[in-house]
């Protein structure tokens, strides 16, 4: 895996975790377990991504690298509705504002890593 790809997934991560302890401390146990489990939905989504863009993306060719990109995009979009549908489903008790505030702090991620590569 591509050492920028292997940094922004190990940080999002380790933010997910931060929060989860920081939600246990101050709000309790089912907002920790909220934060994970949208963290994770992030995660999950961004790996999907990767690896279908970069499995598809090898080469030059403008066109290709576009396909792979929409492909992985689509994959990923996919995945978050799903992780979300089966949380929704599945656990009646969620936290939904850790939810997503777990799965939002993916996304800062890719600030910092946009802000690392100037």
């Amino acid at each position: 895996m591509h050492p920028q790809v292997s940094w922004i997934l190990s940080r999002q991560a380790a933010l997910t975790i931060v929060l989860a302890i920081i939600a246990i401390l101050f709000v309790g146990a089912t907002a920790a377990v909220s934060v994970l489990i949208g963290g994770s939905i992030g995660i999950i989504a961004n790996l999907g991504y990767v690896l279908r863009a970069l499995r598809m993306g090898s080469g030059t060719n403008p066109i290709k690298v576009y396909r792979a990109q929409a492909s992985g995009e689509g994959l990923k979009f996919v995945l978050t509705l799903v992780g979300f549908a089966l949380v929704f489903i599945g656990y009646k008790g969620v936290a939904v504002l850790p939810l997503f505030l777990g799965y939002a702090s993916t996304f800062v991620i890719y600030w910092m890593a946009l802000l690392k590569q100037r």
